[in-house]
């Protein structure tokens, strides 16, 4: 398996530091506000990488922070007249449950910042100690320049990022390129041999990190917005406190861009997850995201994710029939051509083309087409189950067939009796309003044998 490192900056044949173990580092969410697509990105892309690792037979630990001590969440908790922990705590839920939508698998470990401090004052005591770091008023910085390597992951000489720095009013800095590790702070801080503060954002990931997964790690991973300067001063605060390499294998996602410009938040130009969900569903989301290689810039349109749509109903409404759990997938075509594609550093573009030739199949009745169609697409998140109707997805087509026919019904039931009696009486123009209002409604109509079927359309 072969993936682009950033630090390296080319690809490189991957590795692991123990036999067919992997420690996995993604830097989370801040949560105070709406997830948006360039997070579903971000977190989409990381979660085919978990998924496909443990497919491989590695045995993954996937640790993904949340960052839950913040200046954006402290400005939001004054505005609203909140503590910090009441916006935090809110966030995360509407964070989780878009993750849930978009049918992400849970990380293994996810820790928040803010039951992580006393590893964080602990690292920030040791680079004290060791001269990396000094107290400025009730401040700590880190000394960028005492570390040789600094601007190695971004490729920015340390001449170049300092015709650039600058020294804010109020900062007690011994180099304009110094940066916090710890932030006094009166009002929201917590206690610390420095004076009650804060943690800087950077130690936060360099601590939970080290907690959880250990000071080396195979994999840590985000989006290319935080190579610098997040994942740098990650870097330098790391190898300095713990004395040896970081991290192995940097990778980073691109942006979902919109008129060319980066999706943000402080652009004003981002698509909420839960918003995008009401117009199509995850698996249609996902394979807008799957089509680009996750390093490049994706350009978000409305054509794009009507494209997509129309590519993830190929897959899922492709013919189901009963899953063969005796098939050894290792030992099929599909399975090495699926594999060479993610073994390319994730080729998902070319993995997606083995899924579409097998739903094919799958309608052509093709043995076992669908039972590989169904365990390759799992390996991408992709669901094939048929989502359940809600009770507003009902009462949904109740009124619309009401509307339709002029006359008030009151449930399902009676509609698809009326159905059943117009169809046996051959009264067409009423069976199909029936038909076409249903599925205006997302619902779809199926007559078997034993009767008319309703399912989700999605």
């Amino acid at each position: 398996m072969q993936l682009f490192n950033t630090y390296s900056g080319k690809v490189d044949e991957f590795k692991t530091i123990e036999p067919n173990k992997v420690k996995m580092y993604v830097c989370g969410p801040t949560v105070y506000d709406y997830a948006h697509l360039g997070h579903a990105r971000c977190y989409i892309t990381w979660d085919v990488l978990y998924r496909y690792l443990k497919f491989k037979g590695y045995d993954v630990t996937y640790c993904r922070n949340v960052t839950d001590v913040d200046d954006k969440i402290l400005k939001k908790a004054e505005k609203e007249g909140k503590t910090p922990a009441e916006i935090s705590q809110y966030w995360y839920k509407q964070f989780a449950n878009s993750m849930n939508k978009l049918n992400n698998l849970p990380p293994d470990i996810e820790p928040f910042a803010t039951k992580t401090l006393g590893e964080m004052i602990s690292m920030v005591k040791d680079l004290i100690d060791k001269g990396y770091a000094y107290v400025a008023g009730g401040d700590v910085y880190f000394r960028v320049k005492k570390f040789g390597r600094y601007g190695s992951l971004s490729g920015q000489p340390i001449d170049q990022l300092e015709s650039g720095a600058r020294i804010a009013v109020g900062e007690l800095k011994e180099d304009p390129l110094d940066f916090a590790l710890w932030k006094s702070d009166e009002k929201f801080g917590y206690n610390s041999p420095w004076g009650v503060g804060r943690p800087g954002w950077h130690i936060e990931c360099s601590a939970m990190s080290r907690k959880h997964l250990g000071k080396t790690i195979d994999i840590h991973a985000g989006g290319a917005d935080l190579i610098f300067p997040h994942h740098e001063n990650e870097i330098a605060q790391s190898e300095c406190a713990n004395g040896c390499k970081f991290v192995n294998y940097w990778l980073h996602n691109g942006f979902v861009t919109i008129n060319k410009e980066k999706m943000s938040k402080s652009l004003g130009n981002f698509l909420t997850i839960d918003d995008m969900l009401k117009n199509y569903d995850a698996n249609t989301l996902r394979l807008f995201i799957l089509t680009n290689h996750y390093r490049m810039p994706v350009e978000f349109s409305d054509e794009a994710l009507t494209s997509a749509q129309a590519g993830a109903k190929r897959l899922t409404n492709a013919k189901q029939t009963p899953i063969n759990k005796d098939l050894d997938i290792t030992q099929t075509e599909e399975y090495k051509e699926f594999c060479a594609a993610m073994d390319d550093d994730l080729n998902t573009s070319k993995a997606l083309a083995v899924l579409f030739d097998l739903a094919t199949r799958a309608n052509k009745d093709e043995k076992d087409a669908f039972t590989k169609l169904w365990i390759l697409g799992n390996v991408l998140g992709f669901k094939f189950e048929k989502e359940g109707l809600s009770e507003e997805d009902l009462n949904k087509a109740v009124e619309k067939v009401s509307e339709t026919l002029g006359k008030k019904f009151h449930s399902i039931d009676e509609i698809l009796e009326l159905r059943k009696q117009a169809r046996a009486e051959k009264n067409w123009d009423i069976a199909d309003k029936i038909r076409i209002s249903f599925d205006e409604a997302g619902i779809l109509l199926k007559d078997t044998p034993d009767g008319t079927k309703i399912e989700s359309k999605v």
